[in-house]
């Protein structure tokens, strides 16, 4: 078992361990720490914890001290920098003619470099801005291109559900996001009512992924011929969460069809579906989805 600590050092970034080294220290310190870039400047997230060696991956690096005044005076000077930075590369992207667009500057607490983030299609030649900028500023500058969804956090907003945007309230790290989701989750595969504010698929359809992918195993396909208690009929339509299809059954006394819902549990799968349709919304909308897969594979 080893003593760890919690620190974040951005809103919304992720939460490293770091080794307190007998710091006692409260949620919403502020502590400067060792890191592989240098000292940082960071909030406590996770006070003083006791966790199992197996799940530290790598070793862990130490917390210098708590934040005294000195500290952060430095840290707001660094933000204030930050601000004109932006401008003045803001005017040297002009200058240069170059296809970007800025979207934020990091000064390194430590003052070794400043990180300069931008978002563009494709590759863009920088060395004569970073040239530019390393002359005015006279120490180490990185410039790094981000995505597209990196770039929407930053802005923020609200999604087509009314609240702030996931990415800019609570979500720390953006994971794969697939059109099978969506279609497992039985959404409209209308590419704009299951894009977020970035064009990219919306983040929220990764949540309930594994609980659906779990239900789906225990479910039959759409078309499956089924044993029910009123006879044999086909499968027409499922309610995934609830464990429940809808089955259409001959009736023979008049002739036609009924409609009745069963959940999984009374129902016996005699033939289920080899393959799932592909509804008239897909093939619509197919190059455009084509295209937000595309892009997805892109940004993992």
């Amino acid at each position: 078992m080893k003593n760890i600590i919690g620190v974040r050092f951005k809103k919304l970034g992720k939460i490293y361990f770091f080794n307190p080294k007998g710091l006692k220290v409260r949620k919403g310190d502020k502590v400067i720490v060792e890191t592989a870039q240098g000292e940082e400047y960071g909030e406590v997230m996770i006070p003083n914890r006791w966790i199992e060696d197996e799940k530290i991956i790598t070793p862990l690096k130490k917390v210098i001290r708590l934040a005294n005044y000195k500290d952060h005076k430095h840290y707001e000077e660094c933000k204030k920098k930050e601000k004109e930075a932006f401008d003045i590369c803001l005017k040297k992207i002009k200058q240069h003619k170059l296809d970007m667009t800025l979207t934020d500057v990091e000064y390194k607490f430590d003052n070794s470099k400043i990180l300069f983030y931008f978002t563009a299609d494709g590759r863009i030649d920088f060395r004569e801005l970073v040239k530019d900028l390393a002359a005015i500023y006279k120490t180490r500058i990185e410039l790094r291109q981000i995505g597209v969804r990196d770039e929407v956090r930053r802005i923020g907003g609200n999604g087509i559900c009314g609240r702030e945007l996931c990415c800019c309230s609570f979500l720390s790290d953006f994971e794969a996001v697939s059109i099978k989701m969506a279609k497992e989750q039985n959404m409209s595969l209308n590419p704009s009512k299951i894009s977020g504010n970035c064009g990219r698929l919306m983040c929220c359809l990764k949540y309930e992924s594994d609980t659906y992918e779990e239900k789906l195993k225990r479910l039959p396909n759409i078309g499956a011929i089924v044993k029910t208690e009123d006879g044999e009929g086909e499968v027409d339509s499922i309610e995934t969460l609830k464990e429940r299809v809808r089955v259409k059954i001959k009736d023979n006394e008049n002739d036609g069809y009924f409609y009745k819902r069963y959940d999984v549990k009374d129902i016996k799968i005699i033939k289920d579906a080899v393959s799932e349709k592909i509804d008239e919304e897909e093939l619509e909308h197919k190059k455009e989805l084509e295209e937000l897969e595309r892009l997805e594979n892109e940004e993992v």
